[in-house]
C-alpha cells in the first residue's frame, strides 16, 4: 500500500464570480516539486476561462493510463530479455454518456509504437504478451470504468 497526494491550488483574485465568467486555470502541485499547469478542458468551458494550453483532467486521465500501461510494458520487456530502444503512444479519450447516462469517459485508446532492438525481438504473440501483461498489472486502468483497448502501432 501507498498513498499519493497532489495539491490543486486555484484561486479566484479579483476577478467576480458570481458572473461564471472566473478563469479555471490552476496548478497542479506534485511531491517532488513539479508544478503542472491545469484548466478545465476547453470543450467544456469555452476560452478565455478554460486554458487551452493547459492540461484538462480528461488529458490527464488519458496519459495516466497511457504512462502507467507503458512502465509496466517496458518493465515486462526487460525481464523477458527484450531492448526497447523507444515507445510513443498516441492515446485518446472518448468523454461520451455511459449506460448510466452520466458524462464519463467510455473508452481510452492507446496507440503504442514500440521500437526494439538487439538480438532477441518479440513476434507478434510475445508483444500481444506483453500489452496484455502491462495493461493487467496497470494501476490506473484497474482503477477505472472505462474500456481500454491497445492497438498496437
Amino acid at each position: 500500500m501507498s498513498v499519493h497526494e497532489a495539491v490543486i491550488d486555484w484561486s479566484r483574485g479579483d476577478q467576480p464570480f458570481a458572473d461564471n465568467l472566473y478563469s479555471r486555470g490552476h496548478d497542479w502541485r506534485f511531491d517532488g516539486g513539479a508544478v503542472v499547469r491545469g484548466s478545465s478542458a476547453p470543450s467544456s468551458v469555452p476560452a478565455p476561462m478554460s486554458d487551452a494550453a493547459a492540461v484538462d483532467p480528461e488529458e490527464a486521465l488519458v496519459a495516466a493510463v497511457s504512462s502507467c500501461h507503458m512502465l509496466f510494458f517496458l518493465a515486462f520487456a526487460r525481464k523477458d530479455g527484450f531492448v526497447v530502444d523507444s515507445y510513443r503512444d498516441a492515446a485518446s479519450g472518448l468523454l461520451d454518456r455511459d449506460p448510466r447516462g452520466r458524462m464519463s469517459m467510455t473508452v481510452i485508446t492507446l496507440r503504442p509504437a514500440v521500437v526494439f532492438s538487439g538480438e532477441s525481438r518479440p513476434d507478434a504473440a510475445a508483444l500481444t504478451d506483453l500489452h496484455h501483461r502491462a495493461h493487467g498489472a496497470c494501476y490506473i486502468a484497474n482503477s477505472i470504468h472505462a474500456e481500454v483497448r491497445i492497438e498496437p502501432a
